[in-house]
């Protein structure tokens, strides 16, 4: 599991990131702005409120988180089986 280190509010609802490996890499989440409890973003300087949880994942208030790994994935281009090997493997049948 990924986690972020550095996070920097961009205008439109981008975000700069660098990850635990090294990566750095910007990610536009503008498509989930307003939307469901994305609603918060509708207020642009609610979205700059941004801080860094525990575990690496992006934390606004009490009311969103996003997930280190999903952004990495935004971030680099990557699919859940780059960074998750085991999801390679063929389901074994009993």
């Amino acid at each position: 599991m990924r986690k972020v280190l550095k996070v920097k509010a961009l205008q439109g609802y981008r975000l700069e990131l660098e990850f635990d490996d090294g990566v750095h890499g910007t990610v536009d989440l503008g498509d989930l702005a307003g939307k469901g409890v994305f609603a918060l973003w509708s207020d642009y300087r609610a979205f700059e409120q941004i801080r860094i949880g525990t575990s690496g994942e992006l934390i606004w208030g009490d009311k969103v988180d996003l997930c280190p790994d999903s952004l990495y994935l935004r971030a680099t281009g990557k699919k859940p089986e780059d960074i998750f090997p085991a999801l390679r493997q063929e389901p074994a049948h009993a």
